[in-house]
């Protein structure tokens, strides 16, 4: 049987559904009575603390052609990171070496770059056996703890060009977990190219990727749904201490998504990946969930930004030389809570 065929849920597709309803710091622009434009707008100078605190649960089982009484049925992660963002002189930073820009896609003109540091960055991990891969994620969240690494941003507002990430990780691959969070603050979202007004509803559909089904979609309805305080939204959030509170109103929005799979349900779920090394995948994998997000009027920043999220899978691996199999059947549910702290500016 291939070594490389999973033996659990991806990773990847949690932090999918963790960055999905994320909002990056957002200006707004009238235009008109009630429309606003969702511009994002950094200054050089400006410095964001963000508390985010995660719980992700993980139940199933899984069949292989070796039996393992040994094996996991459920496991919980709680994650609690407190991130500080600065926005520096586009000027002043360096170009990212080609060591720490493996893969990187071009950035955004005239983008400014940020620095991230991790105050805090912790994980526990509870688990019914033995799992060699959660000791790895430990240390990847403990390594980056007091350090710093810088990032400018792509054309589609997303992390890329790190700077940094050599002198804290000899394998690059074992960051992504703790960088994936920078995507979760700083990605736009899909939105009306005319601004939107007070009671207005969106949608937006993209790819989901790194699952190990083809042709799943990840789909979004949001709606502005009011203007609020913002104190009020803040002191609702504020489970683990103050945030900013910034005076004045912010706009909230809510999100509800789900995952589906498109097409036709018989029609062959493997992706290319798979299908180069030699295996043939089946099966579904549904998900669903809701965020709530205070974004201040006057400033533009994220204060508080709740979400939970369900996903269900039941799929096969099978090995097309051999014919062996492995069979996962799970569910995952994710809470979070991502909040604006003092010290932001």
């Amino acid at each position: 049987m291939p070594s490389n065929i999973p033996s659990g849920p991806s990773t990847f597709v949690l932090r999918i559904a963790l960055a999905a309803a994320a909002i990056v710091p957002l200006a707004f622009v009238l235009a008109g009575a009630q429309r606003v434009h969702l511009n994002p707008q950094f200054k050089s100078g400006q410095i964001l603390r963000y508390r985010i605190e995660a719980r992700t649960t993980t139940t199933g089982k899984t069949t292989t052609p070796i039996a393992n009484p040994e094996g996991g049925s459920k496991s919980q992660q709680n994650v609690r990171l407190l991130i500080r963002l600065d926005v520096l002189d586009n000027e002043s930073a360096p170009a990212p070496t080609s060591a720490t820009n493996a893969g990187a896609t071009a950035t955004a003109p005239n983008a400014p770059r940020f620095r991230a540091t991790y105050e805090e960055s912790h994980i526990e991990i509870d688990s019914d056996a033995l799992d060699l891969a959660s000791t790895s994620l430990e240390d990847s969240y403990h390594r980056i703890e007091g350090r710093s690494v810088e990032f400018a941003l792509d054309a589609n507002g997303r992390p890329t060009s790190f700077q940094g990430l050599d002198t804290i990780f000899s394998n690059p691959s074992a960051a992504a977990p703790v960088l994936s969070w920078l995507d979760g603050l700083l990605a736009p979202r899909q939105l009306p190219q005319d601004g939107v007004a007070v009671g207005q509803k969106w949608s937006s559909e993209r790819p989901l990727v790194g699952a190990a089904l083809s042709g799943l979609t990840w789909r979004s309805e949001s709606s502005y749904v009011r203007d609020d305080s913002c104190s009020v939204a803040a002191n609702i959030a504020a489970t683990s201490g103050p945030s900013a509170a910034p005076a004045g109103s912010c706009a909230v929005i809510l999100t509800h998504f789900r995952i589906f799979r498109s097409g036709s349900p018989h029609s062959d779920a493997t992706p290319p990946d798979y299908r180069q090394n030699g295996l043939r995948t089946s099966g579904t994998w549904t998900g669903s969930g809701d965020s709530l997000e205070s974004i201040s009027l006057a400033t533009g920043l994220l204060v508080t930004a709740t979400q939970t999220s369900a996903q269900d899978m039941d799929y096969e691996i099978k090995s097309a030389s051999s014919g062996s199999t492995i069979h996962h059947q799970g569910q995952v549910q994710t809470q979070s809570q991502t909040t604006l702290l003092p010290g932001s500016s």
